[in-house]
């Protein structure tokens, strides 16, 4: 049988093609946005489309997104688990979740976000060195405003992720107190 007549011969390009369009973390993920780090991402894949796969520079684009996706997946982890550790373990999910029908609650908010985002990239660990800022956390410390639990997110985070000098590894023992 030719494969045109077969109705299922696409049936796995589907989940493929799922997976290539996503550029958060996982397959059918409805938290996409289209932010600078998402375009970033997508370009990647582009790019990397059109490249021979048994190519060198396929081979490290490859590696690259799954690189940039396994950190977005950490960054989520970190942020979720703070969440669940204040008290929203039911509501964590829907708190990280940002689309593009995602709106500021309250504009007076916005530069408020954008000082506790910049101080938990300054001050804490929650973001690994490298990560450039994603708006998708301004919405979320936006939330967390209007929930009046940003301060106490922030304290959270510090305690769990302190800053640690040098650079950002996951490895080191926790940073000894100062005198």
């Amino acid at each position: 049988l030719c494969s045109n007549n077969n109705p299922y011969a696409s049936f796995g390009a589907t989940l493929a093609r799922d997976e290539e369009q996503n550029l958060w973390s996982t397959p059918h993920d409805v938290t996409h946005t289209e932010a600078d780090d998402d375009r970033v991402l997508y370009n990647m894949i582009v790019v990397r489309n059109q490249l021979d796969k048994d190519s060198e520079e396929w081979q490290k684009l490859n590696y690259d997104i799954y690189t940039l996706r396994q950190t977005r997946k950490e960054v989520r982890s970190r942020w979720k688990h703070i969440l669940e550790d204040l008290g929203f373990q039911k509501e964590a999910d829907s708190l990280l979740s940002v689309t593009k029908l995602s709106i500021i609650s309250d504009s007076q908010n916005m530069s408020k976000a954008r000082d506790i985002l910049l101080k938990l990239s300054e001050e804490t660990n929650i973001f690994p060195t490298s990560w450039e800022l994603s708006e998708r956390y301004l919405f979320v410390v936006d939330r967390l405003i209007a929930l009046d639990a940003a301060d106490e997110f922030f304290k959270m985070a510090s305690a769990v992720y302190p800053k640690r000098p040098g650079p950002d590894r996951g490895d080191e023992g926790p940073r000894a107190p100062q005198s």
